[in-house]
């Protein structure tokens, strides 16, 4: 048995293709994932849709007591995992970060003691060994992006969602926190009235309290004629990235995901920043913030305030090319072989 640890739901896109890979090759796969008081009916929506054979947990010390006692060949995180020492000897683990990007938390998760990590292509990997020279990675590209390059992921049919398949669609994915969001014009779609709009935002946009604001401008932007909002149990980005021609994103990991797809990317310099990242204490949102974000900022067109974004968006529909050497040369670096074989290279070394 192998187990997928999944501490948030938006760990699971990651997960799918290599679950998929194992189960074709009849290895049993149980997802470990942790209730959540906010969101289970989400979570429960998730496990039916995708008929996961799943292990329910309220916390870490659960999970661990699940894993002490069933011994899975290995355990597989999307995140650092406090207690992955007490599993030495008994079952191996891995670590699959649940994205790619330029926050500083993909370099500082690997501080645990989490056996292997499966880093995304040379740069990366160099990067990770000269940081902590004792563990062990392994470049297999991303996961994440499989089904697209196999040609598995379709998109979505946007007209059943009430949008016009004749317009051109963009893709509105913005992280939680920092974001574009609070910046964002309230009537924007209507300014974009000849493009469909597909609103995926982060996870935690519409499901943590924290975040309701943001909740409630997506939620208004949702009732025009050219949006669709996803809601929360609509966990996977895939059939939005291939059902968009341009994505409208900041520092997220989408931004070099749809890059690795050869396709146009505005990237927002606008984002909301709260009173204790500002100021004197702008040390914490370069802390936040891998200093990688200003190494690939030419990965895309940048609107560096919502007034650009119409002009940008629209330069980028007309001359989608105009980046595409950039897109290149940083997706070998920041994402490695993107040959639809990532998910075969990971399970080929777990099976080992």
């Amino acid at each position: 048995m192998i187990c997928f640890d999944v501490l948030h739901p938006y760990y699971l896109p990651q997960y799918f293709p290599v679950a998929a890979e194992l189960q074709k090759r009849s290895v049993p796969v149980t997802y470990v994932i942790y209730k959540s008081v906010d969101q289970q009916s989400v979570l429960e929506a998730l496990v039916s849709k995708h008929q996961l054979n799943v292990v329910w947990v309220n916390d870490e010390s659960e999970a661990l007591e699940f894993y002490l006692l069933n011994k899975p060949k290995w355990v597989v995180f999307g995140n650092a995992f406090a207690s992955a020492s007490r599993l030495q000897g008994i079952s191996q683990t891995a670590l699959m970060q649940h994205g790619v990007g330029p926050k500083s938390v993909y370099y500082t998760v690997s501080k645990g003691d989490i056996e292997v990590r499966f880093v995304e292509g040379q740069y990366r990997l160099k990067r990770l060994q000269e940081m902590f020279p004792e563990k062990v990675f392994i470049d297999t590209g991303y996961a994440k992006l499989d089904p697209i390059i196999q040609g598995v992921e379709q998109g979505l049919d946007l007209a059943s969602l009430g949008l016009d398949a004749n317009k051109k669609t963009l893709l509105y994915a913005p992280t939680f926190y920092p974001s574009s969001i609070e910046e964002m014009a309230k009537n924007w779609p209507s300014q974009f009235s000849e493009y469909n709009i597909l609103l995926k935002p982060h996870y935690f946009s519409l499901s943590k309290s924290n975040y309701k604001k943001q909740k409630a401008l997506l939620t208004h932007w949702a009732s025009f004629d050219n949006v669709y909002l996803a809601p929360a149990e609509e966990a996977n980005l895939l059939p939005f990235m291939v059902s968009a021609d341009v994505l409208i994103s900041d520092a997220s990991s989408a931004l070099f995901e749809f890059a690795a797809l050869n396709k146009p990317v505005v990237w927002c310099d606008f984002y909301h920043l709260r009173w204790s990242y500002r100021g004197i204490f702008k040390f914490r949102f370069k802390n936040r913030v891998d200093q990688d974000l200003y190494r690939y900022a030419d990965i895309a067109a940048h609107a560096r305030t919502y007034k650009e974004l119409k002009q940008v968006v629209d330069q980028q529909i007309t001359h989608p090319e105009l980046f595409a050497p950039q897109r290149t040369q940083y997706t070998a670096e920041l994402v490695g072989v993107v040959d639809g074989l990532c998910s075969q290279r990971i399970t080929d070394y777990l099976l080992e």
